[in-house]
């Protein structure tokens, strides 16, 4: 377990005041399961609510520390039923895999060879210009009124009532 200080606990209480639960231990207790999802979750977000569904607290703090000592966490709170269980994330690793240059696409064909493979993953993808046309041409056409005043706009209303048409 790592220790925390003070403040630090503070500041974890605080950001785990608007969290959810992310895992919840049933009726069967504390599983290599529960405990997976546990450490799955502590590596995916470093700090996390535990529901338990046990009525006796003394019970709850055994699996407060049994929790901490098995995955390396920290306690941070205990209130009722719900745990705040937290562990700093691991270090990354220093060989990290090389990433494709901006605006570059893998496309090979199924059977391709690995040189294929290796130049469609170097070489950026054209982006063809689009025709001013296109946007007009995709859209359907907006409905026509089939008559009436539903489709006209007030001035030529006000022409036809008084005789003047169009």
């Amino acid at each position: 377990m790592i220790p925390l200080t003070p403040a630090l606990r503070r500041e974890l209480r605080a950001k785990a005041h608007h969290l959810d639960p992310v895992v919840i231990v049933g009726q069967h207790g504390l599983t290599p399961a529960v405990l997976k999802e546990i450490d799955v979750n502590l590596l995916a977000h470093q700090l996390i609510k535990v529901r338990v569904f046990t009525d006796e607290r003394g019970a709850r703090e055994a699996m407060l520390e049994r929790i901490c000592t098995a995955l390396d966490a920290s306690p941070v709170q205990h209130i009722g039923k719900l745990l705040v269980v937290w562990r700093r994330s691991p270090e990354p690793s220093a060989e990290k895999p090389a990433a494709r240059p901006a605006g570059t696409r893998a496309r090979t064909k199924p059977g391709a060879t690995a040189k294929e493979k290796a130049m469609a993953k170097s070489a950026p993808q054209a982006r063809r210009p689009r025709s001013p046309l296109a946007r007009t041409t995709a859209r359907p056409a907006a409905p026509r009124s089939t008559g009436g005043a539903a489709g006209r706009t007030p001035s030529a209303q006000a022409r036809r009532r008084r005789g003047q048409g169009k």
